[in-house]
């Protein structure tokens, strides 16, 4: 079970980072961007780690509360579910 949780939480922030990078890369090119709503349901959906790192790594989003605060809130909620499925 703790397994599957790490992999899971794995590729869902990777898939996550690879969203948030992609959006920051049509924003600079004026193209068709990924919707806010998606991006927020990608971090709640375990790719919290993925959505933190793509913002400050690319600074994408980091201006926004709509997603300086949530995003630190899923982390740790998700890091809480990690801690009790170990338990």
């Amino acid at each position: 079970m703790v397994y599957a949780y790490v992999i899971v939480w794995a590729i869902m922030s990777i898939v996550t980072f690879c969203v948030y990078a992609a959006d920051k890369m049509k924003a600079k090119a004026g193209k068709w961007r990924v919707k806010e709503k998606t991006l927020l349901l990608l971090a709640l959906l375990m790719g919290a780690p993925g959505a933190l790192i793509a913002m400050f790594t690319l600074r994408h989003k980091t201006l926004k509360a709509k997603f300086t605060i949530p995003v630190p809130v899923f982390l740790v909620l998700q890091a809480a579910l990690f801690v009790f499925v170990i338990l």
